[in-house]
């Protein structure tokens, strides 16, 4: 029963995640504002790690089966995919060197700034 009420409140934050994408107009997926109104509501207290633990740890577990129905769409398009595949390839590498770079960085800083404050 506790993994329903768990389930529930992250739910409560992906509907009103999808309201303000509704109400908002700006250009951001409903998903970053719902994980947006997550984070803040756990650091302002409103909402406990211990409230939400074990169904996120769950979810992030079976994240990769997720992408089964993705991955089997684009190879259902593959003819269609080998038109644009150069194009498609000069994005995606920039891109991925970019995100890996920035959160490396992130994580470097976080990590430094807690050794500091564990000294």
């Amino acid at each position: 029963m506790k993994f329903v009420f768990q389930f529930a409140r992250i739910v409560a934050f992906c509907l009103l995640g999808e309201i303000l994408a509704a109400v908002l107009p700006l250009p951001i997926p409903a998903s970053v504002y719902g994980l947006l109104l997550m984070v803040a509501a756990l650091k302002l207290g409103l909402l406990k790690l211990e409230q939400v633990r074990e169904t996120g740890l769950f979810l992030t577990g079976i994240f990769p089966l997720l992408f089964v129905p993705a991955a089997s769409g684009v190879m259902e398009l593959g003819s269609q995919l080998a038109e644009v595949f150069i194009p498609v390839l000069i994005a995606i590498i920039p891109i991925t060197a970019l995100v890996m770079a920035v959160t490396g960085s992130v994580a470097q800083h976080f990590t430094a700034r807690q050794e500091v404050e564990k000294s």
